[in-house]
């Protein structure tokens, strides 16, 4: 499977708790972390609903 880096570039303070919840589901505390995960239609709508909050880089 196809995988990307994911990486947090702003803070999450004053979001709705829907992207709260959806960053700390894919595993972003801080900003300018980053994780790596293999795209599944489920992470396709995580990133979706935060895509202003993150950087997507193709692995």
């Amino acid at each position: 499977m196809e995988k990307v880096k994911i990486t947090q570039i702003k803070s999450v303070i004053g979001r709705s708790e829907r992207q709260k919840r959806t960053m700390k589901a894919l595993g972003l505390k801080k900003i300018r972390q980053s994780i790596e995960v293999e795209v599944t239609p489920s992470i396709l709508g995580m990133l979706k609903v935060v895509t202003h909050l993150i950087a997507i880089e193709k692995v």
